[in-house]
């Protein structure tokens, strides 16, 4: 699932592979930009902002691309099989010489001049990743709406860029907090420790082949997709239930014995036959 620490992953690829070197093919396989050629330009460099990607190109340009929950960059040397999926699910190619980056199941594929980034990343707040890093602000962010659950507090990119619902979960287990808790109901010493707890754990993992927030072989998630099994502290079945706004609903997963606050009421049913509460949506 893309969150901050993937989405660095897939910066680093691309610009270790198309830094530096001039476009030899170019295709971008949505409506709008269908015709537009990049090649003989030169890729300057590959930006990751929260869960976007930002590729600039000489001449200005930048394409912008967001993976949301299942896309992907691959990148291939030449004569190297293709298999990140079918042909028809191909949005992107950008290759050079010696490299072949194929963007496949990209929701959002958009050619932008680079002095207008900030229409497709300007609403974003401090990047977990980034080097506009502001814990301070990212904490105001948060509680700002201090009636809004913690686990849509924590999933709104206006708040604070690269947390995605794996984290989400993560976080609000080791903050004791149920992902229901109205942010503002965070004790004071737990909420001042929820951005450096954040950046840590994504800074931790944005190197790693397999994310972990435990430390443990073997276990590599304390909550998350773990449901009915034990909590790994308390031994405790974890739950599972959507968090959402009906059209974006998300599994969450909890430690009752673990985490306070509220839950959903029995008759929210969890993934797979589901009802969930009614929320504002979390952009990305």
């Amino acid at each position: 699932m893309p969150e901050g620490d993937t989405v660095w992953q897939a910066a680093k690829r691309l610009h270790t592979a198309l830094a530096d070197k001039v476009l030899t093919r170019s295709d971008l396989r949505v409506p709008k930009y269908a015709t537009a050629d990049l090649t003989g330009r030169r890729v300057l460099d590959v930006t990751p902002r929260g869960k976007h990607l930002l590729t600039r190109i000489e001449g200005g340009l930048t394409l912008h691309s967001h993976l949301r929950m299942d896309g992907s960059w691959k990148v291939y040397a030449e004569n190297q099989r293709w298999t990140g999926g079918p042909t028809h699910q191909i949005r992107a190619i950008l290759a050079n010489t010696d490299r072949t980056a194929v963007g496949y199941r990209l929701p959002v594929l958009e050619l932008l001049r680079t002095t207008d980034e900030h229409k497709a990343v300007g609403h974003l707040g401090p990047d977990l990743l980034g080097p506009d890093w502001d814990p301070e602000r990212a904490l105001a962010n948060l509680l700002r709406d201090p009636a809004r659950p913690l686990g849509e507090a924590l999933l709104d990119q206006r708040n604070l860029a690269g947390i995605g619902n794996v984290y989400k979960s993560e976080l609000c287990f080791l903050l004791g907090a149920t992902p229901w808790l109205p942010v503002g109901a965070l004790p004071a010493d737990r909420a001042a420790q929820l951005p450096a707890l954040a950046k840590k754990l994504l800074e931790a993992n944005r190197d790693r082949p397999v994310r972990s927030t435990t430390g443990r072989r073997g276990q590599d998630l304390f909550v998350y997709g773990r449901a009915p099994r034990p909590c790994l502290r308390c031994r405790t079945s974890l739950r599972v239930a959507d968090q959402g706004d009906g059209s974006r609903e998300r599994p969450t997963y909890w430690c009752p014995t673990c985490q306070i606050g509220p839950t959903p009421s029995p008759h929210h049913r969890a993934p797979g036959g589901t009802h969930s509460r009614t929320s504002r949506p979390t952009p990305n």
